[in-house]
């Protein structure tokens, strides 16, 4: 049996994934920066539904909310290709800005960029969960300490639907991180010039942004290329025999126990892998951008405004000096709130 952290480890790390991908999110969003947007969210909505699953199912398997369950398993398909899906939108927008030709882009320009962000980063993983029904074989299951998790029937509709669309995206979001750093590099002279009619985006936040995508990039596609050969070449792979076979009792609920399921080393690691993905993801983008020069300057503003309403004054957050740990804690509470 593989050696696993308790569950409630993985619950608190899920949370804080949530709160890591929550501080950023309305500096982002006032940027209108929609990829880094998208990817925020979908990480962070991800992280909060794990987390509330690990902590229901903490000790049970039982059925106890079957409609959360539904929206829960079908959001999980979802993440699956929303996540590498944000990471297109992100490519895709930073070799567009590197190998733009004139540094004016009109207003009509940037909303057809966003809305091109948004049926990509949106509209992907919508259609990938309506999809996922034709081989989804029943309900849902239910594992102790995992909570809800969806159900597909491995056949080779399941092949198509579910697990190439990750991978397909993934190649192609490393396609334009290639194309971008090409660009990049040739019009290194022009850069400065570009970025200053770009008021969201400089070449420090360029290249964490770079950073960020190529990194989730270089995790889809080889864990997505091995989910593959698990299903695959390890799985075994059911015939499509129709419709109504692969629907065949489908409001069954399976729930499983937790001892019962970590006593498979191959569902074990699957489930486990499956569910920290998304907390990694967190605490990657927070690397990248919880301490970077903008966030610095969003806290210390934060703590600041709180400083003022408590009485105190603010003349030693002005040096960028954080002088009480407690000041931060409220900054970072008030940010969420905000």
């Amino acid at each position: 049996m593989i050696a696993a952290p308790p569950n409630y480890v993985f619950s608190i790390f899920a949370f804080t994934g949530f709160l890591m991908c929550c501080i950023p999110f309305p500096w982002h969003l006032q940027a209108w920066n929609t990829g880094t947007c998208l990817y925020m969210a979908w990480t962070g909505l991800s992280c909060l539904n794990l987390f509330i699953n690990s902590v229901v199912w903490n000790t049970t398997a039982i059925n106890y909310a079957p409609v959360w369950c539904d929206i829960s398993a079908k959001f999980i398909v979802g993440v699956a290709v929303a996540i590498p899906a944000s990471s297109l939108c992100i490519n895709r927008r930073l070799y567009h800005i590197a190998s733009v030709r004139s540094v004016t882009i009109t207003h009509a320009e940037k909303r057809r960029g966003i809305m091109v962000d948004l049926a990509i980063g949106l509209g992907i993983p919508i259609m990938e969960m309506i999809l996922q029904y034709i081989p989804q074989g029943h309900r849902f299951n239910i594992f102790g300490e995992v909570g809800c998790f969806p159900f597909t029937y491995n056949t080779p509709v399941a092949v198509v639907i579910v697990m190439v669309p990750p991978i397909v995206i993934g190649l192609i979001s490393a396609v334009y991180s290639i194309l971008a750093i090409r660009a990049f590099n040739k019009s290194r002279s022009q850069f400065k010039e570009l970025m200053s009619s770009n008021k969201n985006l400089n070449t420090n936040r360029y290249i964490r942004l770079m950073c960020l995508a190529g990194i989730e990039t270089l995790l889809t596609v080889p864990l997505g290329c091995y989910a593959l050969y698990r299903n695959i070449l390890v799985g075994q792979i059911q015939p499509w025999r129709g419709w109504e076979d692969t629907h065949l009792g489908f409001s069954r609920v399976d729930q499983i126990p937790a001892i019962l399921w970590r006593m498979n080393p191959d569902l074990q690691g699957n489930l486990e892998m499956g569910r920290w993905m998304s907390v990694v993801c967190a605490f990657i983008f927070f690397f990248f951008f919880g301490f970077a020069e903008e966030a610095r300057k969003n806290y210390r503003s934060v703590v600041q405004s709180v400083a003022k309403r408590v009485g105190v004054s603010s003349g030693s957050f002005s040096s960028g000096m954080f002088s009480s740990s407690g000041y931060v804690v409220l900054g970072f509470i008030l940010a969420i709130r905000n």
